[in-house]
């Protein structure tokens, strides 16, 4: 087996690929990464989980439907620790206990992927800054864009940012994991790759409040603009480069999410425009919404640094139950008129 330092060299790959995180959206990297030729070893917290997709039965719980091919997975970290390189799926505000298990497994030099999309509440850190303290000898990478798992899954054509600042080793995770149908571009802007996802998925929220309340699609559409500003505002602030938030892991990644009921982001929205409380639609939910669990420190992230987030305000405070829908539309209306720009 070799290495992961030695698969950095011109047209290698990654050959055993560890998968952190059996939900729906590991599962169906996992599958990608068979497609792509290599082996693959998945880590799930459900001993249930770990056996299915052992005996070829898939993940019905997180992936139901989809054709998941036999792959080997456990409940045991220490199975990532023959792996070349590792996607880290776990939810963002686990992120850091994941890690903390599962960096003693890491060899030095191990690239890691992060592929999940949040804030840390109450640290205000990114996934890579999370990387940085849990496992700094891990070599970080940040995979997001516009990709609903159940497409992965089933080989439709989709195209994602790979962030790496090294970018031979991102070319290698390009390599590895890239098919015609899952395209994957580099680019170096860790920042505002990272950005872009964990901003849209609260204002997923608000366009699914709209939907919710039936306000039309010219509403909808004036939703994602404005939302996009608000989106670049933050992310450029903390570090990121607008023209990452231009593009698939920004921009790309707001309009499906803010587009699609199939968002659990937005379908949570949708709910609460029907009158629900964010309390009694997460308690039905088995899988992460991860716009709801995010929305606190978004905020917070914008106060901070001085930040005009007037979406993300408003959500934050349906979910937390302070304003219903109809209010939080008025509020939105009822701004001061300015220019755009």
């Amino acid at each position: 087996m070799k290495s992961s330092a030695d698969t950095t060299q011109a047209g290698s790959v990654f050959h055993r690929v560890g998968v952190a995180g059996a939900g729906a959206w590991g599962t169906a990297l996992a599958v990608c990464a068979l497609a792509a030729g290599r082996e693959v070893h998945i880590w799930a917290r459900e001993p249930d989980i770990a056996a299915s997709l052992s005996a070829g039965g898939g993940n019905p719980t997180f992936l139901p439907g989809a054709n998941v091919p036999p792959m080997p997975a456990s409940t045991d970290t220490a199975e990532l620790a023959t792996c070349d390189a590792v996607l880290l799926v776990a939810p963002a505000q686990h992120m850091r206990a994941t890690l903390r298990g599962l960096a003693p497994q890491l060899k030095r030099g191990t690239p890691v992927a992060l592929c999940s999309k949040g804030i840390e509440r109450g640290t205000l850190k990114m996934m890579t800054d999370v990387l940085a303290e849990e496992a700094p000898h891990a070599s970080p990478a940040v995979l997001s864009g516009p990709s609903f798992a159940s497409d992965v899954a089933k080989g439709l054509p989709t195209a994602v940012t790979l962030a790496c600042p090294d970018r031979a080793v991102g070319e290698t995770w390009m390599r590895s994991i890239g098919r015609p149908h899952f395209r994957t571009y580099w680019s170096d802007d860790l920042v505002g790759a990272e950005a872009g996802g964990a901003i849209k998925n609260v204002l997923a929220i608000a366009c699914g409040v709209c939907e919710g309340l039936g306000l039309g699609r010219s509403a909808h559409a004036a939703l994602i603009a404005r939302g996009f500003a608000e989106m670049t505002r933050l992310g450029v602030a903390m570090g990121g480069r607008a023209e990452t938030l231009a593009g698939l892991c920004g921009l790309g990644d707001l309009v499906l999410t803010c587009s699609s009921p199939q968002s659990r982001n937005m379908s949570f929205g949708m709910e609460l425009g029907r009158g629900k409380s964010a309390a009694e639609i997460l308690g039905a939910r088995k899988a992460v919404t991860e716009g709801a669990e995010t929305a606190p420190a978004v905020v917070e992230l914008g106060r901070k640094l001085n930040v005009d987030l007037p979406i993300c305000e408003v959500v934050l405070a349906m979910i937390e139950g302070r304003i219903d829908a109809r209010e939080a539309v008025d509020r939105l209306l009822n701004r001061p008129m300015k220019e755009e720009i």
